[in-house]
């Protein structure tokens, strides 16, 4: 077991660079925007693990914290004219101060009161994007300009754009990454198994929950803020809480509680939506639902999971 643990360990950094390089050289092979989607979702569906997959909190509002950040950092590009930087910084904020108070109104609760005090919270901010004026209702906020990065690199060249997006993935993963492996990460971790000794072992399970919560908010709001500027739109969808539903979909189709079955969930089912929306239309819903069942049914720890499993099973063999 120590043997296959120090394997993984070794492997990891390794991995890791693989992964980073084949980032860097990607858009020459695949169209920019496809990954930039990807990338986007990737983050979100890495933010809502946090909550999840290391601290047992099942949210069904998290849409709420990507359409938020997404629409203030809209507003602030658009109408207010500042930088694309400032824009994400600001929906990212937005979306952390939102997670506070969804998380002061809900995190006393567990279980299923937990996760529908989430869904309530976050239909109230759908109807709040859907009735005031200023986020475009149902048309959504369109129009928003990319602008230029520091005032400097123009971000309407879809190159320049998929760097930037790249380069927030990979600020917000390490976010994460360091976050689980700090002791922060672990007392999260004790939390999830047993949070009554940890109670007993004198830690302050709320505030610990709260702080997850917060940062897995926020950290949401960094993809969805990225998201507007990638498609230059807010919409009603990003609220929506189907879109709550499709990042569940994400994480545990990639791997629930591990660190990169959420991206792998993210570009199957991104990859999915558009080879598949042409040809089936409405009954890709429908596809993905059957897709959830056949996961929960047969592979449990998701596509990583699995994949880790496989792994560990050859190297006791």
């Amino acid at each position: 077991m120590s043997r296959n643990l120090s394997m993984f360990a070794r492997a990891t950094p390794l991995l890791f660079g693989a992964l980073f390089v084949l980032g860097l050289v990607a858009p020459f092979a695949v169209y920019p925007t496809f990954l930039m989607k990807i990338l986007c979702f990737g983050l979100f569906a890495c933010a809502f693990n946090l909550l999840l997959g290391f601290a047992g909190l099942l949210s069904f509002g998290h849409a709420a914290f990507l359409g938020t950040a997404g629409y203030v950092c809209g507003m602030l590009v658009r109408d207010a004219g500042v930088t694309p930087e400032v824009g994400i910084l600001g929906g990212t904020l937005a979306a952390g101060i939102l997670g506070w108070v969804f998380g002061v109104l809900a995190i006393r609760r567990s279980g299923i009161y937990f996760a529908m005090i989430t869904l309530a919270l976050a239909q109230m901010v759908f109807f709040f994007a859907l009735q005031w004026r200023a986020t475009g209702g149902e048309d959504g906020l369109q129009g928003v300009p990319r602008g230029h990065l520091f005032g400097v690199i123009d971000l309407s060249n879809n190159l320049a754009m998929y760097y930037l997006v790249f380069a927030v993935f990979c600020i917000g993963f390490f976010i994460i990454y360091r976050a689980i492996h700090s002791p922060f990460g672990q007392i999260l971790k004790a939390i999830r198994e047993n949070e009554p000794r940890a109670v007993s072992l004198g830690y302050d399970v709320t505030k610990f929950k709260l702080l997850a919560f917060v940062l897995s908010a926020a950290l949401a709001g960094l993809a969805g803020a990225t998201k507007t500027l990638v498609f230059q739109l807010a919409s009603l969808t990003d609220v929506h809480w189907h879109m709550s539903g499709e990042v569940v979909l994400m994480t545990l189709l990639g791997g629930l509680g591990t660190i990169l079955g959420p991206l792998a969930g993210a570009a199957v089912i991104v990859s999915l939506q558009s080879e598949l929306a042409d040809k089936v239309g409405s009954w890709v819903t429908v596809i993905m639902g059957a897709i959830f069942v056949l996961c929960v049914l047969l592979f449990r720890r998701g596509i990583v999971g699995e994949l880790q499993a496989l792994i560990r099973r050859s190297g006791v063999n």
